[in-house]
């Protein structure tokens, strides 16, 4: 067989291999060594252990947890779940999470253990806020599986690259009956080429993928005791709508309003600031408040909602402290926009955060 040949053998095997890849939707991460180069702000490596995220406190008022009860009757629609010995995962909407009958401080080493042998390096581990970030990694099944790659193996693993990189932030949320939630979002980046000779490169954001999330979700089901079989099962069960998020006006400050109750709009504003990639730097679920930090985006350029919440330049202003308030009363919510002394905040920075959680909240 000459060698135009086996050319093209070696082309065909690659085109049909790629394809099963695809088909499998398999997953099989590695840590990235070239990954994008816009990443969370270093200070959150250093933040103070003052947490309040060890007591969940309760609803904001007597009148939201009357509503949050209402809900609760039989007879209404709330956030539905399935239960598999101490665990079972919750839906409200595209967002889905675990509750373990275990204290966040026994599932800890165990959920790191988890990132771990999925191929993940962690980027934070900050027990005392009950958040964990992984590094970027690269979804190495996406990768074609030929017989070049099979014989070569980790030489041509350092060439091929995927294009794209994920990075997942775990939470740990305590609830009042000594319960643990977990929370897992996802964030994605896509490199493109920047110039019309494609001579270059840059990485820019792709939307955040839902589906990895439950898939995580699900794996560690497997890993907290969950045979395969049963978390496949619950995982696969249809989503429901969310209800949709509008932006307002309370005096002159912007704020996100929702027809839901405290417990629901807490905790779909805590996965909107993960998934935009927000420094929290603290939580306080008794009064409806999560500590964030922002960047303010450059003038030069518009960079895209990721860049305007992380990005960094030599000229970059320092990151300004923002809290995130969730207040509940018969059934509705509203998110608001406060400064670092607990005053409404009605700044440029103000709308573009209540902008960037509206799109999640949608």
């Amino acid at each position: 067989m000459n060698a135009i040949n086996r050319l093209g053998l070696l082309g065909l095997a690659m085109a049909l291999s790629a394809c099963s890849v695809l088909e499998n939707d398999k997953i099989d991460y590695k840590s990235a060594t070239k990954g994008p180069t816009l990443e969370v702000p270093p200070d959150l490596t250093q933040l103070s252990r003052d947490s309040r995220y060890t007591i969940p406190g309760g609803v904001v008022s007597a009148a939201a947890f009357q509503a949050g009860q209402a809900q609760r009757q039989p007879g209404t629609v709330n956030a539905a779940s399935q239960s598999l010995g101490d665990v079972r995962i919750e839906r409200d909407g595209n967002q889905r999470w675990l509750v373990v009958k275990r204290p966040a401080d026994t599932l800890w080493e165990p959920v790191r253990d988890f990132w771990n042998e999925n191929g993940f390096v962690l980027q934070i581990d900050q027990p005392n806020l009950g958040i964990m970030e992984t590094d970027w990694a690269e979804n190495r099944a996406k990768l074609p599986q030929d017989i070049i790659r099979s014989t070569l193996g980790k030489v041509f693993d350092s060439i091929y690259s995927t294009g794209e990189r994920d990075k997942f932030r775990t939470r740990l949320e305590r609830a009042s009956d000594g319960s643990t939630e977990i929370y897992i979002s996802h964030r994605g980046m896509v490199e493109v080429y920047s110039s019309a000779q494609k001579d270059s490169t840059v990485w820019q954001p792709r939307p955040v993928d839902p589906e990895l999330e439950t898939e995580f979700l699900r794996r560690l089901m497997v890993k907290l005791g969950v045979s395969e079989e049963q978390s496949r099962a619950v995982a696969a069960a249809p989503v429901q709508t969310p209800p949709t998020a509008r932006i307002a006006r309370v005096g002159n400050a912007p704020v996100v309003q929702l027809d839901e109750n405290f417990d629901r709009a807490w905790r779909r504003v805590g996965l909107a600031l993960d998934r935009t990639g927000f420094t929290v730097e603290d939580r306080d679920r008794a009064q409806g408040v999560y500590f964030v930090r922002y960047v303010e985006p450059t003038e030069k350029k518009d960079p895209g909602f990721f860049a305007k919440l992380l990005g960094r330049s030599n000229d970059a202003a320092p990151p300004v402290k923002y809290r995130i308030q969730v207040r509940s009363e018969g059934g509705k919510s509203t998110v608001a926009v406060l400064n670092a002394s607990g005053a409404p905040d009605a700044s440029a920075n103000a709308d573009r955060i209540v902008r960037v959680l509206s799109d999640d909240l949608k």
